[in-house]
């Protein structure tokens, strides 16, 4: 099991050797993994979250890589909103269509801006993982 400052010092290590300013915390109460808040430029993990989803992933890897693979999916959120201004109102105030192609438009991306940032040793686990979150979540 990954503790909190494990995986702290995973989030710290990983936004330092790509120069990225963005927060982060711990979340109890966080419903998923882990999280990137725009508005707070702030990443949130649950670390019980984390430790049940990499134990339902069947990729062979450490775990401290699993949680480097989700930290870079996450900050493919970064990335993307970074480089899209989405209109994020429509996920208050449009119709069911807009918010679902909104939804998967984001999700698209911040997988395809995550992959810019992994290491060619992690890629194969990365699209690994891609395959199998569109199962698990």
């Amino acid at each position: 099991m990954l503790y909190i400052w494990n995986i702290e010092k995973i989030i710290q290590q990983t936004l330092s050797q790509h120069n990225l300013k963005i927060n982060y915390e711990s979340s109890n109460s966080l419903t998923v993994p882990m999280s990137y808040n725009v508005s707070h430029n702030t990443i949130r993990f649950n670390y019980l979250k984390i430790n049940g989803y990499i134990a339902k992933l069947n990729i062979r890897q450490p775990k401290e890589d699993l949680v480097r693979i989700v930290l870079y999916r996450v900050l493919g959120y970064y990335l993307d909103f970074k480089k899209n201004k989405h209109d994020t109102r429509i996920l208050m105030y449009g119709d069911d269509k807009e918010k679902t192609d909104l939804k998967n438009l984001i999700e698209k991306n911040a997988w395809i801006y995550g992959r810019t940032l992994v290491p060619g040793e992690l890629i194969s686990a990365y699209d690994r993982m891609y395959e199998l979150d569109k199962v698990l979540l």
